[in-house]
């Protein structure tokens, strides 16, 4: 794969990705990723890229003028151009998949009060990382590119990718490791079993578990056994001496 990254900033990009996973992705040639100072395009001797918007209003927006000649400059054939954009379609594991099965993507990172609406037109799609502002898109093209390239073969082990959160629509089970016990709480036994089956039961309900109470919206619509839809139902319930949603203290834990 490879990726352009158009940026004011574009050394905020460039240093994390030299670390850890991102840069041994690189030194073993999975991924080649190139970042570009918008200014490269920028108007007249002082190499311009903004302007007071339009209407009035604080802030500076990005002219359409230095974006569009990047984009043309660095689009090929098999591109797929991304605005980084509060309005754009939430970035997810999902989308991270689609992306890592692309050959070569251009990522455009908007700055200041955000970029002429006229360059929408230009892009292929458009993404955003959540619901929060940030200074720019240089971090939020940093999550994506972290996100995709890590999903390239031989980027890492095949099976880290396969359990992690999201990768099968839930969150990630619960992850021990030594000592066996620390400050009086103990590994659960089944993990320390030997019996592999029994201990994949367990991970998958815990996973449903953790999902039911962190991110009920990731079962919205998904299929569920019944033993699955009996674990969920658990889940869901106060323990006892808490508070539900509705406000009805459980007392006892029988729902």
């Amino acid at each position: 794969m490879e990726i352009d990254v158009v940026a004011l900033f574009p050394e905020m990009v460039t240093a994390p990705l030299r670390a850890s996973i991102p840069g041994r992705i690189q030194e073993r040639g999975i991924a080649t990723i190139r970042t570009h100072d918008l200014r490269e395009w920028g108007l007249g001797r002082h190499r311009t890229v903004d302007d007071a918007p339009y209407g009035g209003g604080a802030g500076m927006v990005l002219r359409p003028e230095p974006v569009a000649a990047a984009i043309a400059t660095l689009r090929r054939p098999d591109s797929i151009v991304v605005l980084l954009d509060p309005g754009g379609r939430r970035f997810d594991q999902a989308a991270a998949h689609e992306l890592a099965a692309a050959a070569h993507l251009v990522l455009i990172c908007p700055r200041y009060e955000g970029i002429d609406e006229r360059v929408r037109a230009l892009v292929d799609r458009e993404v955003s990382i959540g619901d929060v502002v940030i200074s720019g898109g240089e971090l939020a093209a940093l999550v994506m590119i972290d996100a995709v390239i890590r999903l390239l073969p031989g980027a890492i082990d095949a099976a880290s990718t396969d359990e992690e959160s999201f990768a099968s629509g839930l969150l990630e089970y619960p992850q021990y490791t030594r000592p066996a016990t620390f400050q009086g709480v103990s590994v659960p036994a089944i993990l320390t079993s030997g019996d592999h089956g029994a201990v994949r039961r367990w991970r998958h309900e815990r996973a449903l578990e953790r999902t039911a109470r962190l991110r009920p919206d990731l079962l919205v619509g998904r299929r569920l056994s019944v033993h699955e839809a009996a674990v969920v139902d658990a889940a869901a319930r106060p323990a006892p001496g808490e508070v539900d949603p509705t406000g009805i203290e459980n007392p006892t834990g029988d729902g």
